[in-house]
């Protein structure tokens, strides 16, 4: 194995759920600029995340949309445009099989 490969500089550091406002103090190597004043009386280096185990539908049993970063609405997007070329393509056989029907009641 590498020697030196994991850190070695884990502090008491807080998450924060942003959504849930829930906090957790815990050791971490993460940077961080913020500090916050923790139960204890205490500052600690402050990490704010999106999701932890207070906001996670898994862990809570509720079902939220979390769109970070408009997932939802590509994926929205990407369904309309798979329908309508579905639909184009069905529309294109239909006119092609009344040209042969018509073509071949043409050459009777």
């Amino acid at each position: 194995m590498k020697k030196d490969l994991h850190p070695t500089t884990y502090r008491p550091v807080v998450f924060q759920d942003e959504s849930a406002k829930f906090s957790f103090l815990t050791q971490s190597t993460v940077p961080t600029k913020e500090t916050v004043k923790w139960e204890d009386g205490q500052e600690y280096p402050l990490i704010k995340v999106h999701i932890s185990s207070a906001s996670h539908p898994f862990y809570t049993g509720e079902q939220k949309v979390l769109d970070i970063e408009g997932r939802v609405d590509k994926f929205a997007a990407r369904m309309k445009a798979a329908a309508d070329k579905k639909e184009a393509l069905a529309n294109k056989a239909k006119k092609a099989s009344v040209r042969a029907a018509k073509k071949s009641t043409d050459d009777k």
